[in-house]
């Protein structure tokens, strides 16, 4: 294909494939998951921007249809068809093997992906962002505003079209289907912004609209263009009609945007269809127009012998891109579908089927459709009126194909499936910065908390051998509870956590696994140096010799405990660890009994071993200073254990 290469944009969900119409129906949605596989064996996916279509809601469903009939779609199921005999006779539908339009699983979801597709297309073409979009999942001509037809039920296209009029003034539509597309040219009867040209086959045929004289009505007169065909049409008859005729509709009409419905039902050999086009043939149509360099969307339609409908639209995906792909088919597309069994090969043979159009007749028709269009009037201009907001699509980079979801940014932001995940590929750039961000909010915020805990903590360890002072002590914690957003949120107060199981919170809200591991690694280096000395070589913090220094000045010590500036015995024994059970002398300090232990005083000392386990994690804690020599208090020796936690008696409490 002559000119430089355009940007090309590809619209797929592999959800698509999993939608079934069931009762023998002839249309299978599963043919776009084979083009895709197909045009992706050929390495096109690598070379162009691959977009998975974003569901249309049913506010922007009824934009175009009626909102009873799209409730329909929505509330409807095959378990519930025999309730709504009425509503389906109504809306044209029935249920599966009975009817053309069925209900089946997923019907709702189904039309919400493959308009979507087609309507995030005209977007991009509206906002300049592509050339060329592709939605072979699209094309369902046949839908009508409240009504489903020839296995359509939404019509993508004249959303998409909808869409695509609030930049562009005119659009032209362009219907290769063997069949008329008769929804999209009842949408646009009226208008002359839409103009509407049709090849199919007619007479005795579904559906038995798109005579030639149909030609537009009111301010739509000479807008609506149809060429009715035989049977047999083959390359040469209809590259006979087909180019002159576009050729005047793109001089007359001048459209600034073209929509081209591309069924694959006309080619040889299709179930339902009765031509004989080849794909060279079928493809020269999009070819010729692309030449006038026009964005366009490529939607699908018919098409219901599924390999060569893959092979069809695979093919016309490359003539897009500027490419002519080899003919014979790669090693993985054999290997993923069993489809192409039967030669191998991407282009298909035309049969030898008679043709019924005789030249003279195709001469009359060319003369009378052109005769048509010499009446229309050139390049309808548009009043000024206010134009709706366009559909807005999130912003995203080209899809890394090589990457399960296109990449991180666009895993983050396509729709989240079950069992879907990463597959360990390298996180990009961004994630990795994000990741950091989130690990330094949670280091810093521990830092930033650890002296106010520390100086919480030196208030619970002073002695209190009261009711009052230790109902004051137990209000305080609870206090301290409900205004520590990391207390409330991980319950430390309640259920106190092992080394590894802590975990911090960031200043946006989220958990940190990064700064939990960071500090439990910090304690585990302290803990192992402190071992390792051994009594005599421990030193605390300053912040332990202030709270041993209240201690002393408060008359007295706890059992166990040595004043300040003394120096450790020889016998010292080692710090307990927090698997260890902790007591202290006496219920009131000093008086040597063991107290029963109360269920409040409990939660303040699990308190208080939580908040001194996360002090430690800051930098001050974890080095010693040298100035001080065997320090006065053990509590922070290991684990954060608390050797000297007040301990209130049961009577005191009462």
């Amino acid at each position: 294909m002559a000119g430089k290469t355009k940007n090309v944009s590809y619209f797929y969900d592999e959800e698509i494939g999993n939608f079934c119409y069931g009762g023998g129906n002839p249309m299978r949605p599963h043919r776009a998951r084979m083009t895709y596989s197909l045009v992706d064996s050929y390495g096109l996916g690598k070379q162009m921007c691959v977009h998975r279509p974003q569901p249309r809601s049913f506010e922007q469903l009824t934009e175009f249809h009626a909102d009873d009939y799209i409730d329909f779609l929505r509330t409807v199921t095959p378990s519930s068809v025999d309730e709504h005999i009425t509503q389906l006779r109504r809306f044209n539908m029935g249920s599966a093997g009975e009817a053309d339009c069925p209900v089946f699983d997923g019907l709702f979801e189904y039309c919400q992906i493959y308009s979507g597709g087609s309507v995030d297309g005209a977007t991009q073409l509206t906002a300049g962002t592509s050339d060329i979009c592709l939605n072979w999942s699209g094309g369902m001509h046949h839908a009508k505003k409240a009504e489903a037809s020839g296995f359509c039920f939404v019509n993508d296209i004249v959303m998409a079209i909808l869409e695509l009029l609030k930049v562009f003034s005119r659009v032209l539509y362009v219907d290769i289907d063997i069949h008329h597309g008769d929804g999209v040219e009842e949408a646009f009867y009226l208008t002359d912004r839409v103009m509407t040209v049709s090849f199919h086959k007619y007479g005795e045929f579904f559906p038995g609209t798109g005579h030639i004289l149909d030609t537009g009505y009111a301010q739509g007169t000479h807008y609506t263009c149809n060429v009715p065909l035989k049977d047999g049409m083959d390359d040469a008859s209809y590259k006979f009609l087909y180019e002159p005729i576009m050729q005047q509709v793109m001089e007359r009409y001048q459209p600034e945007a073209i929509v081209m419905c591309c069924g694959a039902d006309s080619l040889s050999g299709d179930r339902l269809g009765c031509f004989n086009l080849s794909l060279e043939g079928h493809s020269n149509c999009l070819e010729f127009l692309s030449k006038f360099n026009i964005p366009m969307l490529v939607l699908g339609g018919g098409g219901y012998t599924l390999r060569n409908v893959a092979r069809c639209w695979c093919y016309e995906t490359g003539r897009m891109m500027g490419k002519d792909l080899p003919d014979n088919l790669p090693e993985a597309a054999l290997h993923d579908y069993n489809f192409y069994l039967d030669t191998q090969r991407l282009r298909i043979a035309v049969s030898n089927m008679k043709n019924a159009n005789a030249q003279q007749e195709l001469e009359e028709i060319k003369m009378q459709v052109l005769q048509h269009l010499s009446r229309m009037p050139p390049a309808p201009s548009v009043q000024m009126a206010y134009r709706p907001a366009a559909n807005e699509m999130a912003e995203l980079g080209e899809e890394d194909m090589d990457v399960r979801g296109g990449g991180q940014e666009h895993d983050e932001r396509r729709r989240v499936r079950d069992g879907e995940g990463s597959d360990g590929e390298e996180e990009d750039e961004q994630h990795l910065r994000r990741r950091r961000h989130d690990r330094d909010s949670g280091m810093n915020e521990d830092r930033g908390s650890a002296k106010p805990v520390s100086h919480r903590h030196q208030q619970q360890q002073q002695p209190l051998g009261s009711a009052a002072a230790a109902a004051a002590a137990v209000t305080a914690a609870t206090r301290r509870a409900g205004a520590n957003p990391i207390n409330n949120n991980t319950n430390s107060h309640n259920s106190p956590k092992g080394d590894h199981e802590i975990k911090a919170e960031s200043r946006d809200g989220h958990t940190s696994s990064d700064a939990s591991w960071e500090r439990g690694r910090q304690r585990q280096r302290g803990r192992d140096r402190r071992e390792e000395r051994g009594p005599k070589g421990h030193t605390d913090s300053e912040e332990d010799q202030e709270m041993e220094g209240e201690r002393s000045d408060g008359g007295s010590a706890p059992a166990g405990g040595l004043s300040h500036g003394e120096p450790a015995p020889e016998h010292a024994p080692k710090a307990r660890s927090k698997a260890s059970p902790v007591h202290t002398g006496g219920g009131d300090v000093g008086n040597g009994s063991r107290p029963e232990r109360n269920p409040s005083a409990v939660a303040v000392k699990e308190e208080s071993e939580s908040a001194a386990g996360d002090a430690m994690a800051s930098p001050a804690h974890n080095q010693p200073d040298p100035s001080l020599a065997n320090g006065s208090s053990a509590a922070h020796s290991a684990h954060g254990s608390l050797p000297n936690t007040m301990v209130v008696k049961k009577d005191d409490m009462e």
